[in-house]
């Protein structure tokens, strides 16, 4: 079965997130742990999520996924910066840990920029971030997202995720959630090399630590490194070769979030869309 979701508001809590996306037929769901452009969180409600998990158990809502807010930038020059990524990654897996559900739970973030400082130097802030934040019993698994390029952006090659995995003493606490945008716009041709790119991404990553893929189209070409999502079918990807990723037998049993420029009824349809493309496949 397709694992499959989109984007969803956290601001009315856990067990809304559910219903909607049992209203939308997903079976997943992603969500922000926080104001995405800024520190604050939501208070934690235990009876909003014991009401959750035995929702998602009864409906069959797998692992979902927690995105961590835009302004968390573990790679910046400054140290007030870091800090305040490093405060808020703890206070997130620790949230996290009252989510114990059937599936898990991943916690994704942009590994950040270096804002001239060179590559080298943002991954060591990167990696001395997360050797402080992880531990052994925790359970969210933490997901470095693959990016666009943009700007001083670390993460476009799978070289650089790499290097910031191999400088983690906790490394099995860590994998990748593969954004189709990002990739396209980093440079990695999935409409036209699909079976190469996973190649290469196996022979330096490894497919193991792929979690979780961010099914997006793309304004953009090839390489423009811009990140600008599209909706399924609309953009420069297309619909037949991100349908080629969905139903790609080294990546059909992993779960796939929507964060195209939709409402819950635009999701509703990406996601009959993609379901009748892996129906087709079995």
């Amino acid at each position: 079965m397709l694992r499959i979701g989109c984007h969803l508001s956290s601001s009315k809590g856990y067990l809304a997130m559910g219903r909607e996306a049992e209203k939308i037929g997903a079976d997943t769901f992603q969500f922000f742990t926080r104001n995405p452009r800024g520190g604050s969180a939501k208070k934690v409600d235990p009876e909003d999520i014991r009401k959750y998990l035995e929702f998602g158990e009864e409906k069959g809502i797998g692992q979902i996924l927690a995105h961590a807010p835009y302004t968390l930038n573990a790679a910046s020059a400054e140290g007030r910066v870091r800090e305040f990524a490093l405060q808020t990654m703890e206070d997130d897996l620790k949230r996290l840990e009252l989510l114990k559900q059937p599936g898990g739970i991943c916690y994704n973030f942009h590994p950040g920029s270096h804002v001239g400082q060179g590559t080298e130097t943002g991954i060591r802030h990167i990696t001395e971030l997360l050797n402080q934040v992880l531990w052994p019993e925790q359970s969210a698994t933490v997901l470095l997202e693959t990016m666009a390029g943009k700007g001083s952006e670390i993460g476009r090659s799978f070289e650089e995720l790499r290097e910031i995995l191999d400088g983690v003493r906790l490394t099995g606490k860590l994998g990748v959630c593969l954004d189709t945008c990002h990739v396209w716009d980093g440079g990695y041709d999935i409409a036209g090399s699909l079976d190469e790119v996973l190649y290469e991404f196996d022979r330096v990553i490894g497919l193991d630590r792929l979690k979780a893929i961010h099914l997006n189209d793309s304004m953009n070409p090839l390489g423009a490194r811009k990140d600008r999502h599209a909706r399924i079918g609309e953009g420069c990807i297309g619909l037949e070769a991100l349908s080629r990723v969905v139903c790609h037998p080294l990546l059909r049993h992993l779960p796939f979030y929507l964060e195209t420029p939709n409402q819950l009824d635009g999701y509703a349809r990406e996601i009959a869309v993609m379901r009748e493309a892996w129906e087709k496949t079995k």
